[in-house]
């Protein structure tokens, strides 16, 4: 991985695309000063050669949401749904006056959700909504 040192232009952007299921359902959290957002975490397998005997291992996301709007639907989102979801990424360095053991004395990946879409829903709810 190669990071530039020159400096950001407006027009720089890091994202990310993820295809995976929810791993829970969607939550609402808040804030220190008390603003909602959304926490919901995308399960995504590495589909890649598997070497003899070894399991395809999984990759957990975390992505917040603090737009309202896209809160609202995110709330009606549940567990093992497949998603597309679109987020913003980026890297926080390490605090270097805070524990290395804790959250933050270690690298952190910070996603800000941008978009999503439902690809399948869970064959439960859908087997649920053909009988309404």
């Amino acid at each position: 991985m190669a990071f530039s040192t020159t400096s950001s232009r407006s027009a720089d952007m890091a994202k990310l695309l993820l295809i995976g299921r929810l791993g829970k359902d969607p939550e609402v959290r808040y804030t220190k000063t008390e603003k909602e957002y959304i926490s919901y975490t995308i399960a995504t397998s590495n589909q890649g050669p598997v070497p003899e005997g070894a399991q395809p291992t999984t990759t957990w996301h975390h992505v917040l949401s603090f737009n309202p709007g896209a809160n609202n639907y995110l709330r009606t989102l549940k567990r093992g749904s497949l998603v597309f979801a679109e987020a913003n990424f980026e890297l926080r360095q390490p605090d270097p006056n805070a524990d290395p053991d804790s959250p933050e004395g270690q690298r952190q990946i910070f996603l800000r959700h941008e978009s999503i879409r439902v690809l399948r829903v869970p064959r439960g709810e859908a087997e649920e909504n053909v009988s309404e």
